[in-house]
């Protein structure tokens, strides 16, 4: 990544657009976080997870997935530990941490987020995590 922050955040490597993304989720910026995505996004969450499903438009990614997750749970956060970059694919193995306002528990579960970055912008998403410590998380 470069170290001028002006270059990073105008940068459309792959993993640079990745990176951008989840440090607008993590601050809660909806617009930086769609200013990442293509207009003909395909966000998919896991089948399994409460949110499961194919998302398209960056408007429709963030309010059924970004707005719903913080709605349910406190402090929701994708923390991207580790980066693999091939080409225009870019693979996160990272880790959601989060308390479910129902219920009070805690989630900390591992995950692997796989994109495709086209263009600067973010084409596809896909995740793969382990739905049953989430639904574990919102049942008391």
């Amino acid at each position: 990544m470069p170290r001028d922050v002006a270059s990073f955040a105008e940068s459309p490597a792959p993993a640079d657009v990745v990176r951008r993304q989840y440090l607008a989720s993590a601050r809660g910026d909806l617009a930086a976080l769609r200013a990442t995505l293509s207009d003909d996004v395909e966000w998919t969450e896991m089948a399994g997870f409460p949110l499961g499903g194919t998302y398209r438009t960056p408007k429709g990614v963030t309010a059924n997935v970004m707005e719903r997750l913080a709605a349910e749970w406190d402090d929701w956060t994708a923390h991207d530990d580790t980066y693999v970059v091939d080409g225009e694919t870019v693979v996160v193995l990272g880790r959601y941490t989060a308390v479910h306002r129902a219920t009070g528990r805690p989630l900390a579960v591992r995950v692997a987020h796989r994109f495709t970055v086209r263009g600067g912008r973010i084409v596809r998403f896909e995740q793969f995590t382990d739905t049953a410590l989430v639904r574990d998380a919102m049942t008391g």
